[in-house]
């Protein structure tokens, strides 16, 4: 019978004093966040512990105490050009609390003076304003209204000390995390009654950071617990596994680094004045490049992320669609631009990661809208020319929602109007060359769904009907093939 995993097996596992909150256990807070704390404590002088509250009334605080706050983690995938494969045991969580069941215990971490960083992931829809939220409710329902109850017994028992308040760093993903999570906060103070003390306090001694992480963690690894257990020579049930690369953009403050020296255990975390180039990087780049070669690789019979950037055509297309058409139209130096594109290629080649291309595909219009739209638009008008590679992923995207893949159908997953739509325009098209160029045209007029009548930029329509005419008639292989011998459109 194997050991199980926590203190007492007698490891060199270390107590931390309490300096983070974090709302949520999961696997990412635990694979991104608890991991870099981790290592912050081995590598520099942070030495702080974590108390996690579980921001639901159902959760995993009572599995990870049963674990004394250890766990595994596993990174796996491609790093500097080789296959990764390694874990460690994190061991900076001191303690889980449930504030639905010791919600007193939760306000009391209000008390602690050397707690100094809140850190949060509670889903998207986590950053909500209940208005029947109440300061007397044990607890709020929202967390946001728990937040609010926690600070205001900080600024009550410290007596409004302004060297007592927080940098609050929040996770989700959402655009402008930290002025959302501000804000619904003022919402509640106002709400409560809490009084303009308590206001000035929250603007003047917390900062609100709004951030940008980035990381795959594809969580408990379910079917290799097995072998996974014979390896560590140990049970752990709350293995959790992920990639080796890891980014978290924080805005802020300089000083930030001072207090959280992420910089100074190597890792990738950047406190920058303007998180928004570094988010429109990972947008157009790392998301961009999905949703191009998407329908691309699709079409061309391939199915997984990996194996369409490791075929020798289909990745070809994809590298140069980055690092000729995405990375000129961005905003950040040269270099940096090419590490992380660099960075994203390894990512897309992990062969620990069944990325599957149809997973991609939900909602392809308004992603192609956000993602890749952009690139082409700031390519016209940098170069004076379309970007071809870009422009042949609309062809084959419009293509793609054909909803057919040869004499397969293709399971489209979109929202009801758009596929609507293309099954009117599909359904309609009279099989020639000029029903192809109709239909292009309809596609590009829809303002409402891109933002404006794409037919109005010069030869964009005639360029996307070449590459949807190529593909319907000789298939997207030879269609890709002959994609390189036409000459550029001016």
């Amino acid at each position: 019978m194997k050991m199980r995993l926590d203190r007492e097996q007698g490891k060199a596992f270390n107590q931390y004093p309490e300096k983070v909150l974090q709302f949520g256990e999961g696997n990412f807070m635990r694979a991104f966040v608890d991991w870099q704390i981790h290592t912050m404590n081995r590598l520099t002088d942070f030495n702080g512990g974590v108390v996690i509250v579980q921001p639901l009334a159902s959760g995993m605080a009572d599995r990870l105490n049963e674990q004394d706050g250890l766990f595994t983690l596993y990174q796996q995938g491609i790093q500097d050009g080789q296959v990764c494969r390694k874990h460690e045991v994190i061991d900076c969580i001191t303690r889980t609390l449930n504030p639905y069941s010791q919600y007193n215990e939760y306000l009391e971490l209000a008390e602690n003076p050397e707690l100094r960083f809140i850190v949060s992931n509670t889903t998207e829809a986590g950053i909500a304003y209940e208005a029947n939220d109440k300061l007397a409710d044990a607890p709020p329902s929202s967390f946001p209204g728990k937040l609010t109850a926690l600070l205001h017994r900080r600024y009550e028992y410290f007596n409004g000390d302004a060297s007592k308040g927080f940098v609050l760093i929040p996770c989700e993903l959402i655009d402008r995390n930290g002025d959302e999570l501000k804000a619904t906060v003022l919402q509640y103070a106002k709400l409560w009654n809490l009084g303009e003390g308590f206001i000035q306090w929250l603007h003047e001694a917390n900062t609100f950071c709004s951030s940008l992480v980035d990381r795959i963690v594809s969580g408990y690894p379910r079917d290799s617990m097995d072998e996974i257990t014979a390896e560590l020579g140990y049970e752990d049930a709350l293995v959790v596994v992920s990639e080796p690369f890891h980014l978290w953009v924080i805005e802020g403050p300089q000083w930030i680094k001072d207090e959280f020296p992420a910089h100074r255990a190597g890792l990738n975390v950047l406190v920058v004045d303007d998180m928004t180039p570094y988010r429109t990087r990972k947008v157009r780049i790392l998301n961009g490049a999905h949703t191009a070669m998407m329908p691309v690789a699709y079409l061309y019979g391939i199915d997984t992320v990996a194996e369409a950037v490791g075929h020798e055509e289909v990745g070809a297309y994809v590298k140069s669609l980055i690092d000729e058409e995405i990375i000129p139209t961005l905003d950040l130096p040269a270099a940096e631009l090419q590490s992380f594109a660099d960075a994203v290629w390894e990512r897309f080649l992990n062969p620990f990661v069944q990325h599957y291309l149809l997973s991609i595909s939900l909602n392809s219009v308004s992603k192609f809208k956000t993602r890749d739209l952009p690139s082409l638009l700031q390519y016209v008008e940098t170069r004076g020319q379309l970007p071809g590679k870009l422009v042949f992923s609309l062809s084959a995207l419009i293509a793609f929602y054909s909803g057919r893949r040869g004499e397969e159908p293709i399971p489209l997953a979109d929202d009801a109007d758009i596929l609507d739509w293309f099954a009117g325009l599909w359904n309609g098209w009279d099989g020639t060359d000029e029903g192809l160029h109709r239909l292009v045209a309809d596609v590009l007029a829809a303002d409402n769904r891109w933002g404006r009548n794409l037919n109005e930029l010069e030869g964009l329509a005639e360029q996307v009907a070449e590459g949807l005419i190529a593909i319907k008639k000789t298939g997207m292989k030879e269609a890709l093939h002959s994609l390189d011998r036409k000459p550029a459109h001016n």
